[in-house]
């Protein structure tokens, strides 16, 4: 997959989500999980704007956007790595295409992790804004916690797929796939609680 033919975030977005329906994998659901964290993160940039004269809100914005660009890129990588592994599982039956499918899937799963952090990070900066935003946008602040979950929790789904795909196809005598992945997978799962009890107190204001 190269770089031209990558499907970039900076496609309208109509456009953007009529690739996603296509078939082929670029972009799938991992990008869709990156673009939901930063849609996110947007909504916690903007609370923050109607913080002014809170620091900390402000420094928690200014993170939010980084964070988002981060998101998008992430999503952008992803979609090229779902491509490949969707090429490697339509070839033939051979040890090739079983090297393939772990090394396709292993990235995949590299690049799920990285959406993890990104969603991780992401709950960090929407605590101190549920604590600390313009209560007049808390409601924005529960549609960010939302998105941001349903980023974290399709990251994650990818990142168990991806894996035990890779697992399916490891060569005899190799026992697992290269990679923290467990922590990952913890972190993220407790990334994602910590979200869901953040919306719920939001929304009970």
């Amino acid at each position: 997959m190269t770089d031209e033919s990558r499907v970039p975030v900076s496609l309208s977005l109509d456009a953007w989500l009529d690739r996603l329906s296509q078939r082929g994998g670029e972009p799938g659901g991992g990008a869709a999980s990156g673009v939901m964290m930063a849609i996110g993160a947007a909504l916690l940039h903007m609370v923050a704007a109607y913080t002014p004269d809170d620091e900390r809100a402000q420094q928690s914005g200014q993170r939010s956007i980084e964070l988002r660009i981060e998101a998008l890129q992430a999503a952008e990588d992803d979609g090229v790595r779902s491509a490949a592994l969707g090429a490697a599982l339509a070839a033939e039956s051979s040890p090739e295409r079983d090297e393939r499918i772990v090394a396709t899937g292993t990235a995949g799963a590299e690049s799920s992790a990285t959406l993890v952090g990104i969603g991780a990070a992401l709950v960090a900066e929407l605590r101190v804004l549920a604590d600390r935003g313009n209560s007049h946008l808390i409601a924005d602040v529960a549609v960010a916690a939302e998105a941001i979950g349903a980023g974290l929790g399709g990251a994650l789904t990818n990142l168990h797929a991806c894996l035990t795909l890779a697992r399916r196809h490891l060569p005899e005598g190799q026992a697992e796939v290269p990679g923290d992945f467990d922590r990952i997978v913890a972190d993220g799962a407790a990334a994602r609680a910590d979200v869901a009890l953040l919306a719920r107190a939001v929304e009970e204001r």
